[in-house]
């Protein structure tokens, strides 16, 4: 099963087209300044992608229209 669920993350987000381009410049964000807004340990995933979803799902990402 993958983490977070996608129906999860579309209750937050309003497309998969937003969700995606959300999660690929946090994941960026995050492989060029290697800053996490969780503890390294609490993450579930282990790539910059992952760990931009888990973000995102925790409501740490905060999505302006």
């Amino acid at each position: 099963m993958i983490y977070p669920s996608i129906d999860k993350l579309l209750n937050i987000v309003d497309s998969k087209y937003a969700l995606v381009h959300i999660a690929a410049r946090r994941a960026h964000q995050i492989e060029k300044d290697a800053f996490f807004q969780m503890k390294e340990n609490e993450y579930i995933c282990d790539k910059a992608i992952g760990r931009a979803l888990e973000e995102l799902s925790q409501g740490l990402i905060i999505i302006k229209d």
